[in-house]
């Protein structure tokens, strides 16, 4: 065999394999009359059945505690959720119960340089396990960013902000916590999952 023959046959079966590929995808790709409706169908079912989606996942409509800070600074915790990964992330809403526009004081962000140098937070939450005696502060990722909402400055009258914080699991025997934030008043809360 000369290596021209050699070359053309390998072009051949290049060709082939191509061709026979697409001719599979095409095939794959294209559905009967019945299949183009079982997605539609799948669809639809998810849009209507069950429970409508709510803005943070694991969140009620009834807060399960609420705290008061200053200036008519309202915090309200929606969940307490412990996740797989070893950590509790705590929902809720901060809203501006007041009459003026409420900038939000920069305690809130706790006083540890790491989480100062990120600017606005709630990197100074905490969650204290009486029982335990243990207190539990804000997640931070490798940068040093603390895993919670951040860059708000500011809350207009009746305007709220979904907001979350995340921090190491407590034991799973431990559910019963008391949430700290500074400048606001503390509350026990409970931790399901």
């Amino acid at each position: 065999m000369s290596i021209r023959f050699t070359a053309k046959a390998r072009r051949g079966m290049v060709a082939l394999t191509i061709a026979a590929g697409l001719a599979v995808g095409v095939a794959g790709c294209s559905g009967g009359g019945d299949d183009d409706k079982k997605p539609e169908a799948s669809a639809s079912a998810s849009r209507t059945g069950g429970s409508d989606p709510s803005t943070q996942e694991g969140e009620s409509d009834e807060p399960m505690a609420e705290l008061k800070g200053s200036s008519g600074l309202l915090l309200q915790i929606t969940s307490a959720t412990r996740d797989a990964g070893g950590f509790v992330t705590v929902n809720g809403n901060l809203k501006n119960d007041g009459s003026k526009r409420i900038t939000i004081p920069p305690a809130v962000r706790g006083d540890e340089t790491e989480i100062l140098r990120h600017g606005m937070s709630l990197g100074g939450a905490t969650l204290v396990d009486a029982t335990s005696k243990k207190r539990y502060y804000v997640l931070r990722d490798t940068d040093g960013r603390p895993l919670t909402t951040t860059g708000f400055s500011s809350l207009q009258p009746g305007e709220s902000l979904a907001v979350f914080v995340q921090f190491p699991a407590p034991p799973t025997s431990t559910t019963d916590v008391t949430f700290q934030l500074p400048t606001f008043a503390s509350a026990p809360i409970q931790i399901s999952g």
